[in-house]
This record gives C-alpha cells, sequence and structure tokens, in this order.
C-alpha cells in the first residue's frame, strides 16, 4: 500500500510536532526580534538619516 497503516497515529505525531515546534518557536523570535540591539540599531540609523537631510531653517 502506498500509505502508512496507521494514518491516524502519523497525522497525531505530525500535529504534536508542529504543536513543539511552534511553542519554541515563539520565545526564539521574540527574543531576536526585540532584542534590544535592533531598538539601538534602529536608533542609530534614524538620527543618521536626519543628519544626512539638510537642514531646513524657517
Amino acid at each position: 500500500m502506498p500509505y502508512s497503516k496507521r494514518p491516524v497515529t502519523s497525522l497525531l505525531v505530525f500535529t504534536g510536532l508542529n504543536f513543539v515546534l511552534v511553542n519554541t518557536i515563539s520565545p526564539v523570535y521574540d527574543f531576536v526580534c526585540f532584542l534590544p540591539y535592533w531598538e539601538r540599531r534602529r536608533e542609530r540609523r534614524r538620527k543618521a538619516l536626519e543628519d544626512a537631510l539638510p537642514k531646513v531653517s524657517s
């Protein structure tokens, strides 16, 4: 047969594995995306862009 003899078991293992992976990736994603390094880098880039623009005096 081309399919598994236990399709329900395979489905449960696949679903369980996905559940575990999703739960473990969330803290990693939060750590990487909200790391203070990125915040400081974004502020440095914003300041560099502001300094590069010519000042308009009124």
